[in-house]
């Protein structure tokens, strides 16, 4: 049997979904990761341990389906940071994107006027999440590892070098290291110098579409999960808006030629050749929903069933608002420090009411990174992806919220898939077409003012 193996490095997990030829999923195997929080405001994982759960998933998938695919096309998470020595070996974990140590590295770069010019060559706005401000941390906080590293890679450059034994990095995840020229797509020597490092201790930029054959295996090294979610979802245009929730969320559009926001609220990625895409990621999707089922209620109801209960609450949520900023936050507002907070809470209010208003708020958050977007683009339409669109309640709040029509597609692994698409032709069509519903968008709209209010002027 044919198929094509994509490979998703993901935060919360590890997978290997294999499709055929028309895209359909024939096996999946998904290995569940650790996240460590060492310290406050730390976000790591053992990454010998991620290279074990990817080598696990591949073998897993290939000895399964008693075959070799075409090719396996990886597809990882942005802006992780591992430091290596020069046989590969790790010095640090990997530090996630939601790593927020780098604060105030970030701020610092903000007052110093620093900022602008290094958003305007790279395309990434100046946060903690990104590896220019992390290896910056290093360098003041961590000389002796500063000082030790041959090369700083993220998690599938190091996942490359085990297979491989090259440090290269796709100009895909580069981009969104802080350090690539978004209109060169070379390693920039300003960016570099800003940080204090050189491009010795960088990784080889190559194509998305490279290849390299091990064991009779064609690998093709991919791209970033973000870009390859807009491939999937058929977002070829600026028209389109793609909008996936998982752990985190993104509302993303694609674009034929870098484009950076006048007040660096927006990023812009590359993701082949001439396409770019725009927009905005949230550290605050799916998992305030995990944050509440387990911190707050200390339920064994299971999410689903938190969302059930929430489907018994009318739009609105009876008035709460809930900003949903429990890890800080990326787009809109870059701003690692800012808190979560419920608005408007009454002895009336459930926890129904709470699950809805957080559902609303992660949303209401996208809609403003949306609206953002719609200032130099017309946006006519959404396409959704990740593991909340398999919740037609949720995806139909989502229209509403919009008043937009959604549309879903056959499988919810989009980066897994758009990893396998940088090698085949496959085309996409939409199973189901959520319709926005005018009463409920009209109450949404009210509540959106108030949130807006509040996140952008409070």
């Amino acid at each position: 049997m044919q198929y094509y193996l994509g490979v998703d490095i993901g935060t919360t997990s590890v997978k290997a979904v294999a499709f055929d030829a028309s895209g359909k999923v024939l096996l999946k195997q998904a290995v569940t990761n650790t996240t460590i929080h060492t310290k406050e405001n730390y976000s790591e994982q053992d990454p010998e341990e991620v290279f074990t759960a990817v080598m696990f998933c591949i073998d897993t998938v290939i000895t399964q389906l008693k075959n070799k695919p075409q090719f396996i096309s990886f597809s990882a998470a942005m802006h992780s940071l591992i430091a290596v020595d020069e046989n590969g070996k790790a010095l640090t974990n990997c530090i996630l994107w939601s790593d927020n140590r780098a604060a105030e590295i970030a701020t610092e770069l903000h007052l110093k006027g620093s900022a602008k010019n290094i958003y305007e060559r790279s395309g990434v706005p100046v946060h903690a999440m990104s590896p220019f401000c992390k290896i910056i941390w290093l360098k003041e906080n961590d000389r002796k590892i500063f000082d030790s590293t041959y090369k700083f890679t993220g998690i599938k450059e190091f996942i490359c070098f085990k297979l491989f034994h090259e440090f290269i990095v796709d100009s895909s995840i580069a981009s969104a290291t802080g350090f690539m020229n978004i209109h060169t797509q070379e390693w920039d020597n300003e960016l570099l110098l800003t940080a204090g490092i050189d491009r010795s201790k960088l990784s080889t930029i190559i194509p998305v579409q490279h290849t390299i054959l091990l064991k009779d295996i064609k690998y093709m090294i991919g791209a970033s999960d973000g870009a390859l979610a807009n491939l999937a979802m058929t977002i070829s245009d600026e028209t389109i808006l793609g909008i996936t929730i998982g752990t985190s969320a993104a509302a993303r559009i694609t674009i034929l030629q870098p484009s950076v926001d006048e007040e660096m609220r927006l990023f812009c990625y590359h993701l082949k050749e001439k396409y770019f895409i725009k927009g905005g990621a949230s550290n605050n999707g799916a998992i305030v929903l995990q944050w509440l089922q387990e911190k707050i209620f200390q339920t064994k109801e299971t999410l689903d069933e938190l969302v059930n209960a929430a489907a018994t609450v009318s739009p609105g949520a009876d008035g709460l608002i809930f900003l949903p900023y429990i890890l800080g936050e990326r787009a809109p507002l870059w701003n690692s420090n800012v808190k979560a907070d419920f608005i408007g809470l009454t002895a009336h209010h459930t926890k129904a009411h709470i699950i809805r208003a957080a559902m609303e708020g992660i949303l209401f958050n996208l809609l403003l990174i949306g609206n953002m977007l719609n200032e130099k683009n017309t946006i006519s339409e959404i396409h959704a992806g990740g593991g909340f669109a398999d919740n037609p309640f949720w995806v139909q709040m989502l229209a509403d919220i919009f008043n937009l029509s959604v549309k879903i597609f056959d499988t919810n692994e989009s980066s897994a898939l758009g990893a396998v698409m940088l090698g085949v032709a496959i085309k996409t069509e939409p199973i189901i077409i959520y319709l926005p519903n005018r009463v409920n968008h009209s109450v949404y709209a009210k509540q959106f003012e108030k949130f807006s209010q509040l996140v952008l002027k409070g």
